[in-house]
């Protein structure tokens, strides 16, 4: 007997009357072929893990979607939609054969089996703009900038967004000035958290 989370089961019975048997369907396909999957919840929606991420399924308002979290290693060429990788399902007849369904279960607990993993592309780092006033006040004082000049890029962004981050102008004054004097010591923006 698989067990059962009783949040979907409750997530199923607050669906749509179309979705209440797509989701029923879908959850017992996941259990007949992978017996020791489990059940949870994540991001408000029912999800299934064996040996990590393995799928999940949703209700919304006019169709339900069911995705797989490899799924761009068990379907490479098809294009990222957020309707999932079976697309919009709006009735049983929207769904593969339970057969055909049961494979790319298998296939998904292969590539967990595997360790597979999903190359994610690396955002690009935003690029660090330092404000006029403060590249000023920087110049006006040698030390300090030294010091700011030889930090990382992390080192400066912290500086940096303290002072666009405030709400005034007498605000982003003291920040500027605080900063000046902090970088002049040799201190980072979070130097009290700092482990000596």
């Amino acid at each position: 007997m698989p067990a059962l989370d009783p949040r979907i089961d409750a997530y199923i019975a607050g669906a749509a009357d179309f979705a209440q048997p797509i989701l029923t369907h879908i959850r017992a396909v996941v259990h007949a072929a992978c017996p020791e999957v489990e059940e949870t919840m994540k991001w408000s929606m029912p999800h299934f893990q064996y040996h990590g991420m393995l799928c999940a399924m949703a209700s919304f308002k006019s169709h339900c979607a069911f995705s797989f979290w490899k799924g761009a290693l068990l379907f490479p060429d098809a294009e990222k939609t957020s309707m999932g990788h079976l697309g919009k399902i709006t009735s049983l007849g929207d769904l593969p054969s339970k057969k055909d369904l049961t494979g790319l279960i298998k296939q998904a607990m292969q590539l967990n089996d595997a360790g597979a993993r999903v190359a994610r592309p690396k955002a690009a780092p935003r690029a660090l703009r330092v404000p006029a006033d403060f590249m000023q006040a920087l110049a006006a004082n040698p030390a300090a900038q030294e010091v700011f000049e030889a930090g990382s890029a992390s080192f400066k962004r912290e500086y940096v967004d303290w002072i666009e981050e405030a709400k005034t102008a007498p605000t982003r004054q003291r920040r500027m000035d605080q900063s000046i004097a902090w970088l002049a010591e040799g201190k980072g923006r979070n130097w009290k958290y700092e482990q000596r």
